[in-house]
């Protein structure tokens, strides 16, 4: 049992209200939040109405009342989501994304909103409308992103589990920073609708939480079709809690040569190639693997993705969403309501998507991205031949300093080289923490499955997890 509440996993928090209700830990998730938010700045919208509402009424379903965030580009009815941008301001979804129709069916409350890259815009939480976010291991440092909000409250004990979603490591990359475990499911697994689009063929939302166990426990209470997205897979949902026995023997484990890149901080690798080693020893094969076309990754995401982008902003205008900034006519309301609403990292997204996308260059580029996307895809389902599980570090580095790569966009696209493949491919992986770098910051180690088998990478990710206990240690705050 943890010493403090706020401690709790998903498991326990279900287990003590069911005992002692939900007032003592609702308290201490308040309080937690308003000393330490104003530093680290991960919720921007708290309340306990879900809370007051679902207990007068005794609350119903197997995890009623357990408390979850969730990233604000996540619609909740009745609530201000606004994807920390100031051009979706006020904004009031009068629907549920259907991951929180889910949820609440299910007697979760959604009580917090978690701050996060401008549109999901970034790899650092650096370019919210409210403001950067830090990590809790060290508040000079950034969080990750684009769910920086979400991976820093749980870390920091302001949530108990929180959602994210990702679309080239936005659940993954925060999740390392932080020390704590994210994943992203198959394209298709969990339903898109009701997430505010960045880019529609990567987009996927996912848990991020203290242990495998919490992640289990919600991707179950999230999977499966809806009808309602067109891109909702009917692939049949297990009882992933099941999957979670330790035990890897006879489990092939790919180590693709191309992730061990040249400027990799040297802690990160040898953390890593240690949690191989481990797995080897607990009955494991351990062999290295090749995926020639991740060269070529960061590239086409950032050629195909911001195309996507572009188009799926384009119905930010002034008009039927949020801010507008009124102008004599259609055509100059239209320019301020963009100019004032997007800050520089959305604008700058849009332009090259719009660029990618424009007579003369679709061919060159879009087309092109696609061609070199199929060509990734074909190159993990070559490795899943010979391997069960694939296996790399999240990121090439433990958390970097706020304002390090703010200035260059190349070098802050780079930090996710290693998390953008799963996403062109539309694989599941998952990061979970594997060790820590001399001045204390968290390392990520992220496994990746063959689609739709998420079942292989908690069991793998569970028995690593249980052998170290890395999860155990949280921040000094």
């Amino acid at each position: 049992m943890p010493e403090t509440l706020h401690h709790f996993t998903l498991k326990q928090a279900l287990d003590f209200i069911s005992k002692e209700g939900p007032a003592p830990l609702y308290k201490e998730l308040s309080q937690r939040i308003q000393e330490h938010n104003p530093q680290i700045n991960a919720i921007l919208r708290f309340n306990l109405e879900d809370y007051e509402s679902v207990e007068k009424h005794g609350g119903k379903g197997k995890y009623a009342l357990v408390p979850v965030a969730v990233k604000d580009n996540i619609c909740i009815r009745g609530r201000e989501t606004s994807c920390a941008s100031k051009i979706l301001s006020k904004h009031v979804p009068p629907y549920d994304a259907t991951v929180v129709t889910k949820l609440k069916d299910s007697g979760v409350s959604i009580f917090a909103q978690c701050n996060m890259d401008e549109f999901a815009f970034g790899s650092s939480s650096e370019t919210s409308a409210y403001g950067i976010i830090r990590n809790p291991w060290d508040l000079e440092r950034v969080p990750g992103g684009s769910s920086g909000g979400s991976a820093a409250a749980v870390a920091a004990g302001m949530a108990i589990a929180a959602l994210g979603s990702d679309t080239g490591g936005s659940i993954r990359q925060p999740a390392a920073f932080c020390g704590v475990v994210g994943l992203k499911p198959t394209y298709g697994r969990i339903s898109r609708y009701g997430l505010i689009a960045f880019g529609s063929s990567f987009d996927q939302i996912g848990p991020i939480t203290k242990t495998v166990e919490d992640t289990a426990l919600l991707l179950g209470l999230m999977a499966g079709h809806d009808p309602r997205d067109s891109t909702s897979a009917r692939e049949a949902v297990p009882d992933y809690t099941k999957a979670l026995r330790r035990d890897v023997k006879g489990l092939r484990i790919g180590l693709p040569e191309e992730y061990f890149v040249e400027g990799m901080d040297p802690e990160v690798e040898k953390s890593v190639r240690a949690a191989a080693e481990l797995l080897k020893k607990m009955g494991a094969e351990v062999k290295s693997v090749k995926l020639p076309h991740t060269r070529y990754a960061v590239a086409v995401y950032y050629i195909v993705a911001v195309a996507e982008a572009s188009s799926n902003l384009g119905r930010f205008d002034g008009v039927a969403y949020g801010m507008r900034v009124s102008k004599d006519n259609l055509q100059e309301m239209y320019f301020e309501t963009r100019s004032e609403g997007f800050g520089a990292e959305a604008k700058r997204r849009i332009l090259l998507g719009t660029f990618v996308l424009s007579a003369g260059y679709y061919d060159a580029y879009y087309r092109q991205g696609q061609k070199v996307r199929t060509l990734m895809r074909e190159d993990f389902s070559n490795a899943f031949k010979e391997v069960d599980v694939l296996l790399s570090a999240t990121a090439p580095t433990a958390a970097f300093k706020i304002g390090e790569k703010s200035t260059d966009p190349l070098a802050m696209y780079l930090s996710d080289i290693l998390t953008i493949p799963a996403n062109l491919a539309g694989i599941p992986a998952i990061s979970l923490p594997c060790g820590f770098t001399k001045s204390g910051l968290p390392i990520g180690l992220q496994l990746m499955g063959r689609p739709f088998d998420e079942e292989t990478l908690l069991r793998t990710a569970y028995t690593f997890e249980q052998a170290v206990e890395v999860y155990k240690q949280r921040p000094k705050l």
